[in-house]
């Protein structure tokens, strides 16, 4: 039976790991359908609060031979990356044992992935894959595939599940609030801006996952 895989995967060679240390306050998700023919080199990405000194950082990262501005949002932009030769990744490798990325965010120190796999013989080989490559890896969550989908998927990732959960029970939700950003920021070791950012999105992928229906 199959399995829904959540990682946190790190690697200074990963893609785009430079870019994202250098902009903790921009939120990178992968264009996934592009992933799907990673011979061409050509991948796209989706990043809220990119800015000027974001794409000085892409200039800067040494997994990126060339970026391409696709669409401009204001505060959100869609980017079409080539990667340097060395750069890791682990698409080719998890449609290579059958799996698929549904899913690819940024975190503080890399990439936060959901997976579809196979079976648990897969993620072993993944895992295997990535330590012969060196990457850290993080298991987060193993869902069987009639289990994900008995209940709603929200895609909410860790930091943004402590963020909202550390959130209301602090009081922040409540009128009027009983702690601000900057106190929450304290607790969870993080800028008032990552907190912030965190309970946004969060929020967000609640109410898409729970008040819309599928169109």
């Amino acid at each position: 039976m199959s399995l829904i895989a959540i990682l946190d995967i790190a690697h200074s060679d990963l893609a785009l790991t430079p870019t994202i240390a250098e902009c903790p306050e921009a939120s990178i998700q992968v264009v996934s359908h592009s992933t799907t023919d990673p011979e061409t080199g050509l991948f796209f990405f989706l990043v809220e609060r990119a800015d000027e000194a974001f794409e000085s950082a892409l200039e800067d990262d040494h997994t990126v031979t060339d970026w391409t501005l696709i669409d401009d949002f204001g505060s959100t932009r869609v980017y079409r990356l080539e990667h340097a030769e060395g750069t890791k990744l682990i698409s080719p490798k998890t449609a290579g044992i059958g799996g698929l990325m549904l899913k690819a965010e940024s975190n503080d120190r890399g990439w936060t992935v959901r997976l579809h796999l196979p079976d648990r013989d897969a993620l072993a080989t993944l895992w295997e894959f990535c330590e012969t490559e060196d990457i850290s890896v993080e298991l987060h969550r193993v869902f069987r595939q009639d289990e994900w989908v008995d209940g709603p998927a929200t895609d909410v990732t860790d930091e943004q599940q402590t963020a909202l959960v550390n959130a209301y029970e602090e009081g922040y939700f409540e009128e009027p609030r009983e702690t601000s950003l900057e106190e929450l920021a304290t607790n969870l070791d993080i800028s008032p801006t990552a907190v912030g950012g965190r309970i946004r999105r969060g929020m967000g992928k609640l109410v898409e996952a729970t008040l819309f229906e599928e169109r």
